[in-house]
């Protein structure tokens, strides 16, 4: 179904009937994606007094508890309460759902024995293309990132610089396929998520950082509509299912 959407006064015409699903599920096994050394996350019948949440062992519904963290096991999207002292919900921050979007990749470099995305990487990625979001799908871009268990693996992440320049830009969004936009070991300098949400100036309240996403390789980089949508929990982060929309000629 091809929908029109206008954005900036401008007609978009995107593929409502073939939506891209950039999440990774939480299945709540043993090879569920993982970071910051947490075991993995659980779904299992609840048990109360002799009754168990399952239909198989005689329940007539599956009624079941879930365990997770929403930074350590699922693609989550999250606001500046992530790294403040004041409460912030990212229920609460992100009030609309429907972006014009980037997608580009990039091939982390080698620095210091790290691999990280510079600002040089991302100017010749987004060129001059102005957007409120931009989705990043790292190189190498193996389909293991749905199941890879990331702690004491320093992945790459972004430089501070590369956050500036986002902000510069006038990105609002940044989605990445990595479990964080800062370097694992960082002794809490979390400079990227310091300097995107510009919290040392006045603070970017409406911005989000969306992470453990997972681009196939079948979407090519280019423009898209993308679709952020969260679950309604009043957190500094929530399980999020971003979508992308290809726009139509």
């Amino acid at each position: 179904m091809i929908a029109s959407i206008k954005h900036n006064s401008r007609i978009y015409k995107i593929d409502l009937g073939n939506p891209i699903d950039i999440s990774i599920p939480l299945t709540g096994k043993e090879d569920n994606v993982n970071a910051w050394y947490l075991g993995p996350p659980t779904i299992t019948a609840h048990k109360q007094d002799g009754f168990i949440g399952s239909v198989e062992d005689g329940a007539p519904v599956n009624f079941n508890d879930i365990w997770f963290n929403p930074h350590s096991h699922v693609t989550h999207t999250e606001c500046l309460g992530h790294i403040t002292e004041a409460f912030h919900s990212v229920n609460q921050k992100l009030k609309k759902f429907f972006f014009l979007a980037e997608l580009v990749t990039v091939a982390p470099e080698q620095m210091n024995g790290d691999f990280v995305i510079s600002e040089k990487q991302l100017k010749y990625a987004l060129g001059n293309k102005k957007r409120k979001a931009v989705v990043i799908r790292t190189l190498p871009n193996l389909s293991d990132k749905r199941t890879r268990q990331y702690s004491d693996s320093n992945p790459p992440y972004l430089l501070e610089e590369a956050a500036q320049y986002l902000v510069k830009k006038g990105v609002d969004h940044l989605l990445i396929d990595l479990p964080s936009v800062d370097k694992e070991r960082d002794n809490g300098d979390l400079l990227a998520h310091k300097a995107f949400w510009n919290v040392n100036g006045k603070p970017r309240e409406k911005a989000t950082i969306t992470e453990f996403i997972y681009v196939p390789n079948t979407a090519e980089d280019g423009t898209y509509f993308l679709d952020l949508q969260v679950a309604p929990m009043e957190n500094d982060a929530s399980p999020s299912r971003p979508i992308l929309y290809k726009i139509e000629d």
